[in-house]
């Protein structure tokens, strides 16, 4: 530092080493003229200008809904085929078991699809594996044994380069159906559906999601396709809530629509 005027409330260095410098003159010029437009206090007016905002956008920022935020979730590549894949094994009373990853988003992934299931009169069987003895992700002996037990496996938070897991789950008949949000590779598995906004092969724009955050697209497009066949389906916004906590805990950005996730479902747990 080259003078003390550019240290924020005169501190040299925080207890984890780290300087606090203040704004910049145009992020405080840029502040105080949000100021003069609205009844924002002045700290709240400088994080909106660190974040480049314009006056016309803050009211959308700040009062992120739902229903002005959520896509179509046929957007996303190979949604189609597993709202049709689910949605028949739904009907049927198929036999439906959850790989889910061992953390919050992981979790959270599963308890809404077991949930969803739930009104439907279905208990989906969860496995969530050990993380010392097996590690992250599909293996092929969690697979083959959910395999022969069960109609439909449905990895959420994995499954995207689980590779070979998948194909001995398939060679057994089991239809596989992947909600990921992870980085793909060139190549993907050869699930029946591999819904991920971050496949390589059809990005799409909504990379920034957590799981959950997917999970949640899906059970937006299963209840359409069930509602336009004349079934009652949940309301889903009181599943909310898991989806914020996923959210928050996976550290994903809070742009776009996990803003109003977020929003929401700290509604929905309050």
């Amino acid at each position: 530092m080259n003078d003390r005027q550019k240290l924020f409330l005169d501190v040299e260095s925080s207890l984890s080493g780290r300087i606090w410098v203040k704004p910049d003159k145009e992020q405080q010029k840029l502040a105080t003229g949000f100021q003069q437009v609205s009844s924002l206090p002045y700290p709240l007016a400088l994080l909106l200008a660190q974040r480049e905002l314009r006056v016309d956008q803050i009211d959308t920022f700040l009062g992120t809904k739902i229903r002005d935020t959520l896509p179509d979730p046929f957007l996303i590549y190979d949604m189609e085929k597993g709202v049709d894949i689910l949605s028949q094994a739904t009907l049927c009373k198929s036999k439906i078991a959850i790989f889910a990853d061992y953390d919050v988003d992981g979790g959270a992934s599963s308890a809404l699809l077991y949930n969803w299931f739930l009104q439907f009169g279905l208990r989906p069987s969860i496995y969530i594996p050990d993380r010392v003895k097996e590690g992250y992700g599909p293996n092929n002996t969690a697979m083959k044994s959910l395999a022969n037990s069960h109609d439909i496996i449905i990895c959420v938070d994995c499954g995207t380069l689980s590779f070979e897991p998948i194909s001995m789950a398939k060679a057994q008949g089991c239809k596989v159906v992947i909600v990921d949000h992870h980085l793909g590779g060139e190549e993907v598995p050869v699930a029946d559906a591999i819904i991920n906004p971050n496949r390589q092969d059809n990005p799409s724009g909504f990379k920034y999601l957590c799981a959950a955050g997917v999970v949640f697209l899906l059970l937006v497009g299963l209840n359409r396709k069930l509602k336009k066949i004349g079934h009652n389906v949940p309301e889903l916004l009181f599943f909310l809530d898991l989806v914020a906590i996923a959210t928050v805990a996976d550290v994903v950005p809070l742009i776009g629509l996990n803003r109003a996730y977020v929003k929401t479902g700290l509604k929905v747990i309050e």
